[in-house]
Parts: C-alpha cells; sequence; structure tokens
C-alpha cells in the first residue's frame, strides 16, 4: 500500500502544479529535491511572484525510520518504527477576491521490532479560506468534496466537513480558519473499509481537488481590488499563521520529526499584518466574513 500511495502523490504533485501554472501564466514551479538524514525524503515544488499565485508550495514526502520520542508519546505507543507519506499544498493568491486554500493527503504506517506492520491510516482533506466571501465559491467547493466522498459513503461528506469545522478553528479568537471543507483522519481498516477502500477514497478525493479549486481561481483572479482590501487580507494571513503555528498537527509532527524545515514553513504567506485590536466596519464585507466564520455554514442543502 505505501509503493502504491506514494506513486500516487507523485502524479497528484504533477497534475496540480501543471493545473496552477497554466491558471497562473507566468511563474513557474520550482522544484526543490532534499533528503532526510534519518531516512527518506521528498520533493518540494513552490511558486512564488507570479500573475495570480504570490506563493504557494505542493510538497511530497516519504520519510521512515524510528518514530522520535516525543511522537511515540504522542501515538503512546514504545520504540516503534514509522512510514509516512504524503502531499501537502497550501496556495496564497494576491488577489483578495481569490481564496487561500490548502489540502493534504497522507499515509502512515507503524512497525514492530520485526518489520511487521502493527498499525496503518490514512489521512487528509482539503478546505478553502476566502477573504471576501462569494456564497458561489462556497458551494462549489463544498460540492465537489460532496460528490467525491458520495461515491463511497453517504455519511462521509457530513461527517468529514464537521469534523474539518472543528479541526481548523483558532480557539483563542473562537473563529474558524476558513469555511471548511473535508477533514479525516485515522482511516484504518476496518469490517466495512479494507485499506484498498480508504486508498479509493482518499485519491478520489484528491482528485477532486482541480475542479474543487481552479474554476474559483479563474472567476475571481482579474476582479479589481484596492488597498484597503489588501490590508484586509493580510490581516487574516495573519490569522492563517497563528492557526498553522499554534495549532496544525501537520507542522508540530514534521517539527518533532526533523522534517525539512523550509518545506514545513512555506504554508506561511509572504506578506502578513497584525493590527493592534483590529475591528471591521459594522455592516461590511469584512464583517459579514467574520460572522460565517464564527458561525459554520452548511452550504449544501439537504
Amino acid at each position: 500500500m505505501k509503493d502504491t500511495f506514494f506513486k500516487y502523490i507523485h502524479s497528484l504533485q504533477d497534475t496540480i502544479t501543471s493545473a496552477l501554472e497554466k491558471v497562473d501564466g507566468k511563474a513557474t514551479f520550482k522544484e526543490d529535491i532534499w533528503e532526510r538524514p534519518e531516512g527518506g525524503g521528498g520533493r518540494t515544488r513552490v511558486i512564488e511572484n507570479g500573475n495570480v499565485f504570490e506563493k504557494g508550495g505542493v510538497n511530497i514526502s516519504g520519510v521512515h525510520g524510528k518514530l522520535p520520542k516525543s511522537m511515540q508519546a504522542y501515538f503512546n505507543v514504545g520504540n516503534v518504527d514509522f512510514f509516512a507519506c504524503g502531499l501537502s499544498l497550501v496556495i496564497h493568491p494576491k488577489n483578495p477576491m481569490v481564496p487561500t486554500v490548502h489540502a493534504n493527503w497522507r499515509y502512515f504506517e507503524m512497525y514492530d521490532e520485526n518489520g511487521n506492520i502493527v498499525d496503518s491510516w490514512f489521512g487528509g482533506g482539503q478546505d478553502l479560506t476566502p477573504y471576501y466571501l462569494f456564497e458561489d465559491d462556497a458551494r462549489h467547493f463544498h460540492q465537489t468534496c460532496k460528490t467525491a466522498c458520495d461515491r463511497h459513503n453517504q455519511y462521509f461528506y457530513n461527517d468529514y466537513k464537521k469534523r474539518c469545522d472543528e479541526y481548523f478553528y483558532n480557539a483563542h479568537r473562537e473563529e474558524a480558519r476558513g469555511i471548511g471543507g473535508l477533514f479525516f483522519d485515522y482511516c484504518k481498516a476496518t469490517e466495512t473499509m479494507s485499506l484498498k477502500n480508504w486508498y479509493d477514497f482518499v485519491t478520489d478525493v484528491g482528485n477532486s481537488f482541480v475542479e474543487a479549486y481552479i474554476p474559483i481561481v479563474e472567476k475571481r483572479k482579474d476582479l479589481p481590488y484596492t488597498d484597503a482590501q489588501r490590508t484586509w487580507q493580510e490581516i487574516r494571513r495573519g490569522r492563517y499563521v497563528e492557526f498553522n503555528l499554534v495549532h496544525d498537527k501537520g507542522t508540530l509532527f514534521g517539527l518533532k520529526t526533523n522534517g525539512r524545515i523550509e518545506s514545513i514553513l512555506m504554508s506561511l504567506p509572504p506578506h502578513v499584518q497584525w493590527v493592534y485590536d483590529h475591528h471591521p466596519e459594522k455592516g461590511s464585507e469584512e464583517e459579514k466574513l467574520l460572522d460565517i466564520l464564527k458561525n459554520p455554514v452548511e452550504w449544501i442543502k439537504k
């Protein structure tokens, strides 16, 4: 399974970076191959200063070796070996009318002292972080997620949408990071879902990403915006940074397993503001977004 999924994320990285380069029309992804001293490595691809994308990364990695002490405690296991691979991406557009997007699809294995697999699971998801709310975009993104989920289980979309709303939440701000999408983790083999079934589901979600995001970019990338709207985008990006550095499990896992710092922190936007005690004007589009972030919306009517 690990070889099959590792091959898949290589192919998915090619598909996604090609689609993003096409819509940008100027910038291309710079590729960086790296190795992890303890075992494994990855292929980082970063795009910067384009017509559409100010900064973005689409990274794959496959790392293995002894599970670090800090992660042994987290997983409540002893001295075991592990393998983890995945694709992680974050795209920060220049135009504040275009949302930031994040996605991740991953697979994890743990082994006993004889090299036998003792645990394995999939995880991942994709979520949207707009700076100005276009409800059509929100419905499109969520409908694409739901369509992928429905091919596998009628409950997946509702369950994983709810988990996404709960996970991508800045508790210290009492607001969501964005308008959600899907989040799933510890997807293990059961009587009703084999590991192959989970593979089919996760790759279906991965394959849906381009359709979920690119049409939104194409629709909004040439809209006019003001300096004040750009400032709001940078303030909201600050909230994105706060989540990634305070709450995000993937960031913490990478840092605790001696991951590659540049690849882990590529999710951080290049221009950010933290304005003291900032509040948007009453009745403004900015306030409308904050109201949504404090109260998750069911974007797909049941």
